[in-house]
């Protein structure tokens, strides 16, 4: 039958299929088509309609109609396009264009778009370009991913049903509905089989309760964990930020925990935590520091650095008040008062510092040592140090002379920030050098009594009230012996003192001799044992 449309000529009959020699490496064969015309003005294809059907190895293509150059190894399809390999990948377009020496399907939309589906993966797009040798499909023009937690939309994308792997390129967007967080960069790789978005460029993870920056790191969607490098950065929506070489972040428990130079900054409060590693639990807000932790508080200006070779935090319930705790070997320094002991913990609900084991106060020239020293803030300032066991406070005159004060409990009262009032109660013993009118000294004095109140007026002890039954002796300073200058248990420990927030690391050996000995009593009697 022929038949003539315009100039050209076509020949409509029923294709004979052949049955030898059909399974050539990377040929196209006709398997089934309702109709096969000629045209004689393109002899070098031939047009069929009807249920067209090619096969090039297990891979099948489907069309309503297709002109098939045999002997170029090519066709064009049209209508209702699909192809089809095994039982697990399916192409669906409106157009496709065949190449079968290069071996690239290329997919078009004219209405519907271009859809390909792999087992839990679907991917949509407007153009799609298949390459059959390598088994992967790509798009360049915009398009989307999906599978069964993810959808990802980019200007280009490729899939590979082989290894499940995908790539994307430029204006990337991850979506998870499920956990609820949206991925944005400009070039992923992303996995439907594992579901690990392998992160390599600048990228940010946003969700409800923080936001993610990175530019290298592994994300994996089904558990909720990221594994990011490069000092990423997690922002919370709290005003929180933690960063680190390497952080391990369980988005789901809100758990970061990082290795190397983490630093974990806290806006409200005014606070950071740095260490060579730690973590932070943003459900329960509990953080932990270890290899040269250091605490930082800046909310009046002066900042003050704690050290210890642990510092955790914590909030402390019913009122969720915040607790700081350091040890062992702790080290602080402000600009206006140093410490030192072997373990310190903060409560913010009291505004409250506990030192314990070998505590001691540096403020100006003055030292106060003890058992454990209990130290008030107000608005972060120091407002009163009570010393509740045992308490020996210094004070540096000349050379080798000290002021010296010791008794059961100390009570030291600051204003500004430096001390004023001194209450000592139990057991008072004092040795002190005052100074003459010329400013020169020339006696000591020992006393002991029950209760002692030192007024202190800038660096100078201005009054001192000492009863009832108080006992003393004043020495001519050049008569003095050496066993006279200090109160039992009493050294000056400037060589431990912090020096700045850099010495905080160094520990010197002098520290920790200090902190394996026994705590210290409040001595008695030292007059009298002196006399007898």
């Amino acid at each position: 039958m022929a038949l003539i449309f315009g100039d050209s000529l076509l020949y409509a009959v029923k294709p004979v299929i052949p049955t030898a020699n059909r399974h050539q490496k990377g040929k196209i064969f006709l398997e089934y088509a309702d109709s096969l015309s000629l045209n004689e003005m393109h002899p070098e294809y031939q047009v069929l309609s009807g249920h067209v059907k090619f096969r090039k190895g297990d891979m099948y293509m489907y069309c309503d109609s297709a002109h098939f150059y045999d002997k170029e190894n090519k066709m064009n399809a049209f209508g209702n396009v699909k192809m089809e390999q095994g039982d697990t990948l399916f192409v669906y377009s409106d157009v496709l264009y065949y190449d079968g020496m290069q071996e690239i399907a290329r997919l078009r939309k004219v209405q519907n778009g271009v859809r390909l589906e792999h087992r839990n993966t679907t991917l949509f797009t407007d153009s799609l370009d298949y390459d059959l040798i390598a088994n992967i499909g790509y798009y360049f023009k915009g398009g989307e991913i999906s599978d069964d937690k993810n959808t990802i939309t980019s200007i280009y994308g490729q899939y590979a049903p082989d290894t499940k792997d995908s790539e994307f390129l430029y204006d990337v967007v991850l979506t998870n509905n499920e956990k609820k967080f949206v991925l944005n960069t400009d070039t992923l790789l992303y996995n439907t089989k594992t579901h690990i978005a392998d992160i390599v460029g600048h990228t940010t993870i946003e969700s409800d309760s923080s936001i993610v920056y990175t530019d290298r790191g592994w994300y994996n969607t089904d558990k909720d964990k990221v594994q990011l490098l490069n000092r990423s950065l997690i922002v919370g929506k709290d005003g929180q930020t933690l960063t680190g070489d390497t952080i391990v972040y369980d988005r789901a428990n809100g758990f970061g925990e990082v290795f190397g130079n983490m630093v974990l900054t806290d806006t409200a409060k005014s606070a950071v935590l740095t260490g060579g590693y730690g973590y932070h639990n943003e459900k329960d807000n509990t953080s932990f520091a270890t290899r040269r932790a250091l605490a930082m508080e800046y909310s009046q200006g002066d900042t003050v650095f704690v050290h210890g070779d642990t510092i955790r935090t914590y909030l402390q319930m019913p009122d969720s008040s915040r607790v700081m705790c350091a040890y062992p070997n702790v080290r602080f320094y402000r600009t206006d008062v140093q410490g030192v002991c072997d373990s310190l913990t903060f409560q913010s609900r009291d505004s409250m510092i506990f030192m314990h084991r070998h505590p001691i106060l540096w403020n100006l020239e003055r030292q106060v040592m003890g058992n454990v020293i209990q130290i008030h803030l107000n608005d972060s300032t120091v407002d009163k140090a009570y010393l509740p066991e045992y308490g020996l406070m210094g004070e540096h005159v000349e050379e080798e002379f000290y002021n010296q004060l010791s008794g059961k409990e100390m009570i030291a009262t600051f204003i500004d920030g430096k001390l004023r009032r001194l209450d000592v109660n139990g057991n008072v013993m004092a040795i002190m050098l005052p100074m003459e009118k010329d400013s020169t000294y020339n006696k000591l004095v020992d006393a002991e009594g029950s209760f002692l109140t030192v007024l202190v007026d800038g660096q100078k002890m201005e009054k001192l009230n000492l009863w009832p039954d108080v006992t003393g002796k004043v020495t001519p300073l050049f008569l003095a012996k050496k066993s006279q200058y200090y109160l039992k248990g009493f050294k000056w420990y400037e060589a431990i003192r912090p020096k700045d927030r850099y010495d905080l690391f160094t520990i010197p050996d002098e520290q920790r001799n200090l902190f394996s000995e026994p705590e210290a009593v409040a001595p008695v009697k030292r007059i009298r044992e002196q006399e007898d």
